[in-house]
């Protein structure tokens, strides 16, 4: 017995020295798709393949497969992507070179009559813009992909890609490039083919052709156009239905730097703001700052509440969403001869007929009165609802269509401004006074409606930020003012796939190819374009004077329409004619970066992040002495007394010879000075230092003012000033 029991303690001690050699923890472990972000490229004779290869190897150990490298990169930067466990995580993390390692997430989109809103239409643009410089800038979207048969993406009348163009046209079989859209990569599926219309919108939102009499069912007629619509583009897949995948992402910035891409716009991000380096939009655009390209994001549909805003890094220009002076109204008549004016887009004609009226309740077997109430999923009988337009508590219009009925009258609890949604059948959202008085007509005896098709009407409101745009304050880099600006993302006309269902609801069989869509992902595009514009006539510029440029020269907004103030619409609404002659900008470099991270606390990964010998100087600063063009402070402690100073520096872009005088808007809660109070240039690019101090007690609220420096020439170049405790 006893010699059986040592044969088998042996057998066992061998069998467990096997699984040490050859890794045995992990094939209990689940794999899961990680990244492993090594900062900036080596300088001299390096192969990344090989070495991400011999890392893997090194902590996988024998049972090491090729197909657990998903990706590497290595163009722009360095790292890669990998199937690995939990335990293999911690080993890569601890390896010399490596950043940061973090889980694969899939990112969520951030789902024409804006540029003529902004004055940058046909009439302007014959005066502001050289198609021939306009022609070398390339715009890189990173999105759904794209439908390259659109009229927004034909070719025109414009010549080869400009010489610096290094990419590639790589979007499947049956795609073909042009000379507008000059490039073309997809990192999911098998083509960058757009099926779901997102990534079209943008793209021609940020750069289509200007195309003539582009309507929706006879809504919203008008030029269709880009930001820049002699410029080029070049296409990143990373999405389809399901999401954005962040492995896809980093590996389309990755190429995108390399192939020479003068403004990337992404209008997507994580569900919750994420650290800077676990980031990849953050990762992505970081280097190609480094390589001179400007990163434009969209702000995220997360709001109104505060410390959403998910673009946080400080080398990305973060857009929020505000609406412009187009609305779309839907009428209802009730069969007693009331009208009541909702909201919705409608193509739908009842051509002049009622139709009994029914409450969501009323048609189930198999829901609670609320769910019921609400027009749920599965909660409508099919049977009762059929030739009724039906009542429902919420926007439940695609549950209605889906259980066949004519028509369905909304509850629209969102009644500050004009967001509307393309319905697959003849909807409208009223809101809840109006929505009320026709729960009170149910009660009548044969009760019956009609819903007229949508039409438009001026909105003398706008421009707003929307309900549904992400707000600060900036819960990663707490002094840095987040939204940076708002543009226009609300009801939007632009290119779409011809694949995809107009209002997203799967039974809507309607395709078109122009489609009206809202959310900061429409309003990103159109900084994008904006910025491309500027790269445009000042192809020398930098990406943090192009953003200035943007940001000192928005229109300024006011709380008293924006309760959220700065931290809904930052430094303001995005100006197009202005923006290109800001006077005055506040740089930024790599260098300026590297001194906030330190101050952040990533100092010891500094060498790989930046590459070279960066290190942190052993002059501590603040994060809110980076060099932006807004400023913020949250270090005050409430009900105590507080001095805060932020130092800047500004570079002359406007006359030679220029004075710049201060102004500074008062406010009883706190002192703001200047010091100096005049600046005085006598070339141009010349730079001038200048402090601001705000000296205040017992903050209770944020407070918000400003500070402009003007010149005789018309330049007024404006800074917020937010404080907050």
């Amino acid at each position: 017995m006893a010699k059986q029991g040592f044969v088998l303690f042996s057998y066992l001690l061998s069998v467990l020295l096997l699984c040490i050699s050859l890794s045995c923890d992990a094939t209990n472990e689940e794999r899961k798709a990680y990244i492993v972000y090594m900062g900036s490229l080596p300088n001299g004779q390096y192969f990344p393949a090989a070495h991400h290869v011999t890392m893997l190897q090194d902590v996988v150990g024998a049972s090491f497969e090729e197909n657990l490298l998903i990706r590497s990169y290595r163009r722009s930067f360095n790292g890669f992507s990998a199937m690995i466990t939990d335990s293999e995580r911690k080993k890569l993390a601890a390896m010399e070179g490596v950043v940061s390692v973090f889980p694969s997430r899939i990112y969520q989109l951030h789902t024409t009559r804006s540029w003529g809103f902004m004055g940058f239409n046909e009439t302007t643009d014959q005066k502001l813009r050289d198609p021939k410089k306009e022609s070398e800038v390339i715009v890189g979207v990173i999105d759904t992909g794209i439908w390259p048969e659109s009229e927004s993406f034909s070719n025109g009348n414009l010549g080869p890609a400009p010489a610096k163009w290094k990419g590639a046209c790589k979007g499947g079989s049956n795609f073909t490039c042009n000379n507008k859209l000059i490039g073309a990569r997809y990192y999911t599926t098998d083509s960058a083919r757009d099926s779901v219309g997102h990534g079209s919108h943008t793209a021609s939102t940020a750069a289509g052709n200007a195309v003539k009499d582009v309507r929706f069912y006879g809504l919203a007629q008008g030029t269709a156009t880009g930001g820049v619509p002699f410029s080029r583009i070049a296409v990143y897949k990373v999405c389809d239905e399901g999401g954005c995948n962040s492995q896809a992402i980093l590996a389309a910035f990755d190429d995108a730097i390399a192939d020479g891409i003068d403004v990337i716009s992404i209008s997507m991000g994580p569900a919750s703001p994420t650290d800077l380096i676990e980031d990849p939009i953050s990762i992505g655009a970081f280097h190609a700052m480094a390589n001179g390209i400007l990163t434009v994001q969209s702000a995220g549909n997360s709001g109104p509440a505060s410390f959403s805003v998910v673009s946080t890094a400080p080398w990305i220009l973060t857009v929020a969403a505000s609406t412009i002076d187009r609305a779309f109204i839907d009428k209802v008549i009730l069969g007693n001869g009331e009208t009541l004016v909702g909201k919705s887009i409608n193509s739908f004609s009842l051509k002049g007929e009622k139709y009994p009226l029914i409450y969501g309740k009323d048609v189930s077997s198999n829901c609670s009165a609320e769910s019921a109430g609400m027009c749920e999923e599965g909660c409508l009988d099919s049977d009762l609802v059929k030739g009724k337009i039906v009542v429902c508590d919420q926007t439940g219009f695609a549950v209605v269509q889906k259980a066949g009925g004519v028509g369905a009258v909304l509850k629209d609890s969102i009644v500050s401004e004009n967001v509307t949604s393309v319905v697959s059948l003849p909807a409208s959202a009223l809101v809840p006074d109006d929505y009320e008085k026709v729960k009170s007509y149910l009660q009548t005896t044969g009760p019956v409606v009609e819903i007229l098709k949508s039409e438009t009407r001026e909105d003398t409101n706008a421009p707003v930020v929307v309900y549904f745009s992400s707000r600060g304050p900036n819960s990663i880099a707490e002094d840095i003012l987040k939204p940076d600006l708002t543009a226009p993302g609300v009801n939007i006309l632009a290119a779409f796939s011809p694949f995809a269902s107009p209002s997203g609801d799967s039974s809507d069989n309607r395709r078109v190819n122009y489609n009206l869509l809202s959310g900061t992902s429409m309003s990103c595009p159109h900084t994008s374009g904006v910025a491309a514009y500027v790269k445009a006539v000042h192809p020398d510029w930098s990406p943090s004077a192009i953003k200035s440029a943007l940001m000192t020269t928005a229109w300024q907004m006011t709380p008293f329409k924006n309760e959220d103030a700065e931290f809904a619409y930052g430094s303001g609404h995005i100006s197009p004619l202005q923006s290109a002659d800001p006077g005055l900008v506040y740089e930024t470099d790599q260098r300026d970066y590297i001194q906030m991270l330190c101050d952040l606390g990533y100092g010891s990964r500094l060498g790989q992040i930046a590459g070279g010998n960066s290190t942190c100087p052993e002059k501590k600063s603040f994060v809110r002495d980076l060099n932006y063009p807004s400023m913020s402070s949250r270090n005050i402690k409430p009900e105590e007394p507080f001095t805060i100073t932020f130092h800047r520096t500004v570079t002359n872009v406007g006359h030679a010879n220029s004075v710049y005088n201060a102004t500074i808007s008062s406010n009883p809660n706190v002192n703001i000075s200047v010091a100096p109070q005049v600046l005085s240039f006598k070339s141009l690019n010349e730079k001038k230092s200048f402090e601001v101090t705000a000296v205040g007690n017992n903050l209770a609220s944020p407070v918000s003012e400003s500070l402009v420096w003007s010149d005789d020439f018309g330049h007024k170049v404006r800074s917020p000033i937010v404080l907050y405790s």
